[in-house]
C-alpha cells in the first residue's frame, strides 16, 4: 500500500532544508524507548509534552475518577462545577473549570523540534500497530493477516519559517513533505497541492514544491474553475485507487474565516468552499489525515475557527466512514489485480 500520495490543502509549498539525525537517549522506557510516556499529567514538571497533551488538570496534578471511585483517597481535591444557568446576565462560566485548568499549564520549557517529531513519528507508530475494531483480519482469523486502523491527527507544527541547514530548523511546518519526499514515502506524480498562495516566500515555495512532486492548485482558481474544478484536478492528480493522506492546514481558509493561526495569508478559500472540496473527495481512499496549525490564542471571542476545524475534520471522518474499514480498499485492490 505504500509509498503513500498525499494531498495538501495549505497555503504554503515546500522548503527544502537538510535534516540530520537525532541520537539523543530516550527519557522513559516503554514499547517504544524514544517516547515520554505520560498520558496523563502529574509527573512532577519533567516532561514536556504532557503540558500540551493528555487531560488537563489543575497545575498538572494527577487525574483521579473521583466521583465515579469512591475508594480513591486524597486531603485537597479540585473539582470542576461548568454551571451556569443561574447566571442573571452573561453565559459562559460553565467553560470556567476547564479555563482555569488549561491556564494552570503554563511552564517555560525548551523544545527541540527533530526530537518532537521523532515522538510524533513513533507515537504514530504505536496507534498503527494495533488491530482495528472492525475486520482486525482480512479474510478471516485463519490467515492472520493484520489490518490497520485509521489515524486523525490534531496538532500543531513548528513555528520556524523558512529551511536553515541545521537539524533543529530543518524540521519545521514548512518543509515536511520534503522530508517526506526525502525519506522515499511520496508516490510518483500523484502528489497534489491545492489552496497556495503565497507573499511571504516568494517564488522558491513553488519551486520547491514542483521539485518534491507536486501539482499545485493556487487558491485563486477558484474563481474561474469553481470547487468543481477544483475537486477535478485533486481527484485526477490522485486517482481513486491509490491510498492517500491528506493532511489539511487551517490557514487553507482566508483569515476572515480563520484567523487563529500562526501562518495567515489573505486570499484563502472561505470554509464553505473548503467543505464542499473534502466532501467531493468521497472517492479517495482516505487512509489517515491530519488539520494542523489551529492556535486558539488567535481566535475570536466566537472561536471561528476551532468550529471550522471541527467541521472540516467531521467532512474527513464523513468519507472514511462512507468507504468502510480499511480491508474493504485492500480487498478491492486485490481484486482488480
Amino acid at each position: 500500500m505504500f509509498p503513500t500520495t498525499f494531498l495538501a490543502l495549505g497555503w504554503a509549498a515546500v522548503v527544502a532544508a537538510h535534516a540530520g539525525h537525532d541520537d539523543q537517549e530516550p527519557f522513559s522506557s516503554g514499547p517504544h524507548p524514544s517516547l515520554w510516556y505520560n498520558a496523563l499529567p502529574g509527573d512532577g514538571g519533567t516532561q514536556a509534552d504532557s503540558v500540551f497533551s493528555g487531560i488537563s488538570t489543575f497545575a498538572r496534578l494527577p487525574y483521579l475518577p473521583c466521583l465515579s471511585h469512591s475508594d480513591i483517597k486524597y486531603d485537597i481535591a479540585f473539582i470542576g462545577a461548568p454551571f451556569d444557568t443561574g447566571t442573571s446576565y452573561r453565559p459562559g462560566a460553565r467553560f470556567g473549570p476547564s479555563g482555569i485548568r488549561q491556564g494552570s499549564r503554563r511552564l517555560n520549557l525548551y523544545y527541540d523540534n527533530t526530537y518532537a517529531l521523532k515522538q510524533i513519528e513513533e507515537g504514530h507508530y504505536s496507534i498503527l500497530s494495533r488491530a482495528p475494531m472492525t475486520d482486525a483480519f482480512k479474510k478471516g482469523p485463519a490467515k492472520k493477516e493484520k489490518t490497520l486502523p485509521r489515524v486523525i491527527t490534531l496538532g500543531g507544527r513548528p513555528k520556524v519559517f523558512g529551511g536553515e541547514p541545521s537539524d533543529v530548523a530543518s524540521i519545521n511546518h514548512g518543509t515536511y513533505f520534503y522530508h517526506a519526499a526525502m525519506e522515499g514515502l511520496l508516490a510518483n506524480d500523484t502528489n497534489i497541492h491545492a489552496g497556495i498562495r503565497t507573499t511571504l516566500s516568494g517564488p522558491s515555495d513553488y519551486d520547491n514544491d514542483g521539485y518534491c512532486g507536486f501539482e499545485i492548485v493556487e487558491a485563486r482558481e477558484i474563481d474561474t474553475i469553481g470547487t468543481d474544478g477544483i475537486i477535478e484536478r485533486i481527484l485526477k492528480r490522485v486517482g481513486t485507487t491509490n491510498p492517500v493522506y491528506l493532511s489539511i492546514d487551517i490557514d487553507t481558509l482566508d483569515p476572515a474565516f480563520a484567523p487563529a493561526t500562526g501562518t495567515p495569508e489573505t486570499g484563502g478559500w472561505s470554509t464553505r468552499e473548503l467543505r464542499t472540496i473534502i466532501r467531493g473527495l468521497e472517492e479517495l481512499n482516505l487512509i489517515a489525515a491530519d488539520i494542523v496549525e489551529v492556535a486558539p490564542a488567535y481566535d475570536t471571542n466566537a472561536e471561528l475557527t476551532t468550529m471550522a476545524a471541527a467541521d472540516v475534520l467531521y467532512e474527513v471522518m464523513s468519507i472514511m466512514v462512507k468507504k468502510g474499514p480499511l480491508s474493504k480498499m485492500i480487498d478491492s485492490e486485490e481484486s482488480e489485480l
